[in-house]
């Protein structure tokens, strides 16, 4: 886990927390359900949660026998306070689903809304604070940790070192130990094994540039060690930290699935945030400076910020591997807008071979720096047979990073939607950002006879193309047209991704652009096959 996915949690985490921390009566029930959706979906977390629920809470009994004037007593052992938290928010959503009639004693006020404060802060925010509980062990800015650990005969001895050096008391079952910055010590993954092996305390590891740092952790012995592949935060996951209620992304996500198009004020509304989002981008500490600030001039620094940390490891790895990778980063907006997207190779050096930059491309990759969507010879299943790594677009892995590369000018025509601008390369990489993130291997088509289709992905076990369309002539689209023509292919639908609203035409499905957040893949909910061996068996 890198340290922009762990911020990338942390900030969601706290957000959440706060803003239901703070509820008042209209909103309650939507924050506490925000809060408890945002635990329930990340797993470590709720991992972490379920190993200390031991013990089931019967809620309704504990309020009918509550006097008045009396307030909740929580345990003091640390997991009981997990388990004691969880299970009372949850009885909160599952039961009378409103706080009146909790929350009464917790403070001599009359005022409904101040009983309900007290009751957060009393009875909900130690559980917020236990979860929050955690110890950061830095490797960068404690180099001595890289002895500590290597000096340690056996997982005894090394805890006893990490006691030594932590800010905190170290508890078993309470302590959380991030050990940050591990890529400047690449032996981590094995040390690792014999600390969860010893059982007293739970880790999570981050660091920068693990896909290229680390490149060898996936093939690390399983059973001890699970890795999450995460982004920056993806179009739905920026509307909630925004504010937009669970209600409304349900309700658009109804319509989705039932291809009934959006009221015409819900659906300018999202448009704003999409283009909102083309600014500010996906990056935690950018969405947490615009939630805190609202100012798109500090939102561009915190860009600038990661740019330059970006172009500092280029020049590291260029000098030690003669790579090109800055002359590739900056080539890409160029590349982006033109008409057709695909990489240009000449952009880098002229006469340059795929060849001589293949390890380049595949460092930006594995970085989580671009995002390559490679070519398909032919839309069929499955898409990976004819898939060509010599042909590819070259996204940013986040558009904010992209549109950071324009003038302030050019960002407030985007937000005021001037038709003078082409968004079509921010359109594109938003799409390219939310395909990835959802599990898609994601291709683009191109065929001299038939012409390109933006993208291309298996969804559902069915070959669908995409086509992006940021201008009001979104009905045109030839290649496309030819593609559903061709009887080969037995494409059954595409999706028509613009700013327009949902509209069917045959095999054309119009959606608008920020319901790229639902195309996902149905889980499959039965993965059991048993063969039939009957006559082959005794």
């Amino acid at each position: 886990m890198t340290r922009k996915e762990l911020q990338k949690i942390s900030l969601q985490y706290r957000t959440l927390a706060s803003q239901m921390l703070k509820i008042n009566s209209q909103e309650e029930m939507y924050c506490i359900q925000q809060f408890y959706d945002f635990i329930n979906e990340t797993s470590f977390l709720m991992s972490y949660i379920d190993e200390c629920i031991t013990e089931e809470y019967d809620f309704m009994s504990i309020f009918e026998e509550k006097g008045w004037r009396d307030i909740l007593d929580l345990p003091s052992n640390q997991k009981e306070l997990i388990s004691y938290g969880f299970q009372l928010i949850k009885y909160i959503l599952d039961g009378p689903k409103q706080l009146i009639g909790l929350c009464m004693g917790y403070t001599s006020s009359n005022k409904f809304s101040d009983n309900i404060e007290a009751f957060m802060r009393k009875s909900i925010e130690p559980f917020v604070v236990a979860v929050r509980t955690y110890i950061e062990l830095n490797f960068i800015e404690q180099p001595e940790l890289v002895n500590l650990f290597t000096g340690a005969k056996d997982a005894k001895e090394l805890l006893m070192r990490l006691s030594v050096v932590a800010k905190e008391p170290l508890e078993q079952g309470k302590t959380i130990i991030f050990l940050d910055e591990i890529q400047e010590f690449k032996d981590i993954a094995t040390r690792i094994k014999f600390l969860v092996e010893n059982g007293t305390f739970r880790y999570i590891m981050s660091g920068s540039l693990l896909g290229v740092e680390l490149n060898d952790l996936r093939s690390a012995p399983v059973g001890y060690l699970e890795i999450y592949d995460m982004y920056p935060l993806d179009f739905k996951e920026f509307v909630r930290a925004a504010g937009v209620k669970n209600d409304v992304i349900l309700m658009l996500e109804g319509h989705f699935k039932k291809r009934n198009p959006v009221d015409d004020f819900i659906h300018s509304k999202m448009l704003d945030l999409f283009y909102l989002y083309l600014i500010v981008g996906g990056m935690p500490e950018a969405v947490a400076v615009y939630l805190e600030t609202n100012d798109l001039g500090k939102v561009a620094k915190v860009h600038e910020k990661i740019i330059r940390l970006y172009k500092t490891d280029f020049s590291k790895y260029e000098k030690n591997y003669k790579l090109k990778l800055q002359e590739i980063y900056d080539a890409m907006p160029g590349q982006l807008d033109q008409k057709n997207k695909r990489f240009q190779l000449n952009a880098v050096e002229k006469g340059m071979s795929y060849d001589r930059l293949k390890n380049d491309f595949l460092w930006l990759k594995d970085a989580g720096v671009a995002i390559p969507v490679y070519n398909i010879s032919e839309p069929k299943l499955p898409l990976i047979i004819s898939e060509n790594r010599n042909l590819f677009k070259l996204f940013f892995s986040d558009v904010g990073l992209l549109t950071s590369c324009y003038s302030n000018q050019v960002k407030l025509a985007i937000l005021n939607k001037e038709k003078a601008i082409n968004n079509g390369a921010l359109f594109e990489n938003v799409v390219a950002q939310e395909l990835l993130a959802k599990g898609h291997k994601e291709y683009y088509f191109n065929s001299k006879q038939q012409g390109e289709l933006d993208f291309v992905i298996e969804l559902d076990g069915k070959v669908v193309p995409l086509e992006i369309k940021s201008g009001k002539d979104y009905k045109r689209h030839s290649a496309l047209n030819n593609v559903l023509k061709n009887e080969n292919y037995k494409i059954e639908e595409a999706y028509i991704l613009s700013e327009g609203n949902i509209e069917i035409e045959g095999k054309r499905v119009y959606m608008p652009i920020y319901m790229i957040m639902f195309l996902e893949n149905t889980e499959l909910t039965n993965t059991i096959y048993k063969i039939d061996l009957d006559g082959l068996g005794e």
